[in-house]
């Protein structure tokens, strides 16, 4: 069965995908600068380890360009899915949940700040698309 049972949307030209992924590594280069560990989530090579994660969204349906995202330690995320397993009640979470959600909006907002302050523009994509990442549109004129 080699056909897909979702209709994927197409990829961007080759010439866009190059573009998006320059800007990516310049990305990284900028958050590295500054003190953050960043890394190209979407070129694999060993485990997603914590800091900015870098991705390209290869995807020509508006959505498609370069985002940002913040990893925590796996020790700590363990600890949230584990506690995420049993029930939970989201109206007073746990600390670590709390704690879990906090860095990633803590982090979420410094890497907008971070980039924007090193000269990409950056915007806060729909959170139920794209959760805490930060979409980078380019650089600044």
């Amino acid at each position: 069965m080699s056909e897909s049972m979702f209709d994927l949307p197409p990829k961007a030209p080759p010439e866009l995908l190059a573009e998006w992924s320059d800007l990516a590594d310049r990305v990284c280069r900028a958050l590295t600068r500054a003190g953050l560990p960043a890394r190209r989530g979407d070129r694999g090579g060993g485990p997603a380890g914590s800091g900015a994660d870098v991705h390209v969204d290869p995807f020509a349906d508006g959505g498609g360009g370069v985002y940002v995202d913040w990893r925590t330690d796996a020790e700590l995320t363990t600890a949230v899915v584990e506690v995420m397993e049993g029930r939970v009640d989201f109206t007073d979470p746990p600390a670590v949940v709390r704690h879990h959600r906090n860095v990633h909006r803590f982090m979420g907002e410094a890497l907008v700040g971070i980039l924007d302050s090193a000269g990409f523009q950056v915007e806060v994509p729909d959170p139920h698309t794209y959760g805490s990442a930060a979409y980078v549109k380019g650089l600044q004129a």
